[in-house]
């Protein structure tokens, strides 16, 4: 459920028609709900609270927005990271340092560095060396890092490939058959304050068979472990779960996740971690766009649009599906092609689709837009950076300023061998 509907025949966001934004701070631009923000946390949460002990950290890469992490924040989650900069946006909006959890392959040294002396709560390493480092590094300010080793289960999350990352031949994580000795290591050295163990499989999942599968296998190990006299108090279980980006799909209900989590972790007795991030966002947003030209076609017309592949990357990355709607629908439909304007065949958003009759001068939404958008938009064609907004009720704010090519082009200075 989203709170973005139609009133008197015209898409709202909660209680803003999205023409008042649209007029007023230009298109494309992304707009977010903050009820819906809340009720996607709470209803995650809920689904997990017949568990014992639990900690939530939002997944910062799939929407950092600072209003975005504020609300969740405001919503008991902490932050699952994985850079030096999503750990300044987390302490930024407001998130606790030490409820966050440092993620990700390819932590720096200086990343590593500036994390511990702001307090993270928790290092998820990646492999041996990189604890070996983290290590020397605490122990050089007299201190010891809480840390879990990330686990490769090998486990098909049946998802997309570019978003699987529990297979073996995926780069994250150790291979399972060697994190046991890998943990021993790591357990004795004197940085270290290892407490359990951590999986992602991937993202966009449906089918919760491989989560469960991958679970299992996790908990197994971490008994394993522990039989052995090894410290495992927590295991982090990452996220995945999906969103509908099509009327039609069904993801599983966050009840049936909860009852498969209870089910498969009776008796482990550690504290459980999560790190929701599409599931939370996806369908808070959409990007709100104009319709600039409906150009013939061959078979079929395009619909040329304002918003481009460089503010919505996922169709041009993964083939990606976000519903199109027209925010003042008159009931025809048609069948179509819709693109964007920067120079690429890629900048197509979707091929022969039934839509929503369109004309010049139409706006339009790009539905669950809330993940992986404008996050993950650039400035390609030296097109502006897109613009976010947040609705609450029946007030709206701008929370991410549309940066102009101007601004940009500033930003390059001409060395005094060019000039002249």
């Amino acid at each position: 459920m989203d709170h973005f509907s139609f009133i008197n025949g015209a898409l709202h966001a909660e209680g803003v028609p999205l023409a008042t934004i649209a007029a007023e701070v230009g298109t494309p631009v992304y707009v977010y709900s903050r009820a819906t923000l809340e009720r996607h946390a709470r209803v995650f949460q809920e689904s997990l609270s017949g568990l014992e002990r639990t900690h939530f950290a939002f997944a910062i890469k799939a929407n950092p927005n600072l209003s975005v992490l504020s609300v969740l924040a405001k919503c008991g989650f902490g932050a699952d990271v994985v850079s030096g900069g999503e750990v300044s946006r987390a302490i930024s909006a407001g998130m606790k340092p030490g409820d966050i959890v440092f993620s990700g392959v390819g932590k720096t040294r200086g990343e590593l560095q500036a994390a511990l002396d702001k307090g993270v709560g928790q290092f998820n390493i990646e492999l041996e060396e990189e604890g070996i480092v983290l290590s020397a590094l605490a122990a050089a300010m007299g201190r010891k890092a809480v840390a879990v080793l990330r686990v490769n289960p090998d486990v098909d999350a049946g998802t997309h490939a570019k978003i699987s990352t529990g297979m073996k031949e995926n780069k994250f994580g150790v291979p399972i058959d060697q994190a046991g000795a890998i943990y021993t290591r790591l357990s004795a050295l004197p940085g270290l304050d290892m407490r359990g163990v951590a999986l992602h499989i991937g993202s966009q999942i449906f089918d919760l068979g491989p989560l469960e599968a991958a679970y299992a296998k996790l908990g197994g190990f971490a008994m394993d472990l522990r039989a052995q006299g090894l410290t495992v108090d927590r295991i982090d279980l990452g996220g995945g779960l999906g969103v509908p980006y099509k009327r039609d799909e069904v993801p599983p209900p966050p009840a049936d996740y909860g009852r498969m989590v209870e089910r498969v972790s009776k008796g482990w007795d550690v504290t459980l971690m999560f790190e929701p991030g599409r599931v939370i966002v996806g369908n808070a947003g959409v990007l709100l766009t104009e319709v600039i030209w409906v150009k013939p076609g061959v078979t079929h017309p395009w619909v040329i649009v304002d918003a481009a592949m460089n503010d919505l990357a996922r169709p041009a990355m993964y083939d990606a599906w976000h519903d199109f709607e027209a925010v003042v629908p008159t009931g025809e439909r048609m069948v179509a092609n819709i693109a964007g304007p920067v120079c690429e065949s890629g900048d197509t958003f979707a091929k022969a689709r039934d839509i929503d009759v369109v004309r010049s001068g139409d706006l339009a939404v790009f539905r669950t837009a809330g993940a992986y958008g404008a996050t993950m938009a650039n400035t390609y064609n030296s097109r502006a950076l897109v613009p976010e907004v947040m609705v609450d009720g029946d007030k709206w704010a701008i929370v991410a300023h549309r940066v102009e090519p101007e601004t940009l082009i500033a930003a390059e200075p001409l060395p005094d061998w060019l000039l002249g």
